[in-house]
This record gives structure tokens, C-alpha cells and sequence, in this order.
């Protein structure tokens, strides 16, 4: 796949809260996370595609409720490419809002990077 085939597979997958898909079909198995900051529950840097698969399950087992998603479209250059997520949702620590910057790069049709600014 080619990184604008990706970036569009990728929104469609996240606009309908199918992470783990995304996940499962988009990424490298050696894939890195990077969050803008460690946190108690998600840590700075998260290495592999099953370490980032459990990441998601936890991020899945604490949502509660999603009440809003929303993705731009996908900015692509070269292996790059970013959107913005905007998200409304209840988890276990209560009601937020979220709107971030995520970044990603490609190899051989593959996420092998991903980077979240918010």
C-alpha cells in the first residue's frame, strides 16, 4: 500500500473506533508509539505491534462512552503523513475532550511510526 492508501484506510478504521483493526492490518510488526508524555496509565514510548495492541485494548477497556470522533482529512508527503483527531469521550477518569496531532511514517506499506502532539 502506498502512505496515501494507508492514511485513508487508517481514518475510515478510526472514525469508526475500530483501533485494533487499524492496528492488526496497518502496522509493522517493530512499530513505535510516542505520547506527548508519560502518563499513569500509557507510557512515553511503546514499542511493537503487540505492546501498541494492548495499549489499545486498555485505551478500549476504559472507554465508557465515545460521543464524538473526528478525523481530517490526511496530509500526505513522501512516507509521512499527520491528521487531526478531535475526540469527546468518557473512560474511567470521566468526561474529556481531546484534540491532537497525529503524525505517522510508512516503510515497505507499513505504520512504523506514530506520534502524538496535544
Amino acid at each position: 500500500m502506498t502512505p496515501q492508501e494507508i492514511a485513508s484506510r487508517l481514518v475510515t478504521y478510526c472514525r469508526n473506533s475500530e483501533w485494533i483493526r487499524a492496528l492488526q492490518e496497518l502496522y509493522a510488526d517493530d512499530a513505535v508509539s510516542i505520547e506527548p508524555i508519560e502518563t499513569p496509565d500509557f507510557a512515553k514510548v511503546t514499542k511493537g505491534k503487540q505492546q501498541m495492541l494492548a495499549k489499545a485494548d486498555k485505551f478500549t477497556g476504559m472507554t465508557k462512552e465515545m460521543h464524538s470522533v473526528e478525523l481530517s482529512e490526511p496530509v500526505v508527503a513522501g512516507n509521512a503523513f499527520a491528521l487531526r483527531l478531535d475526540m469527546d469521550i468518557t473512560t474511567t477518569n470521566g468526561r474529556t475532550k481531546m484534540s491532537e496531532i497525529c503524525v505517522y511514517e510508512t516503510r515497505d506499506g507499513k505504520i512504523v511510526s506514530e506520534q502524538f502532539f496535544y
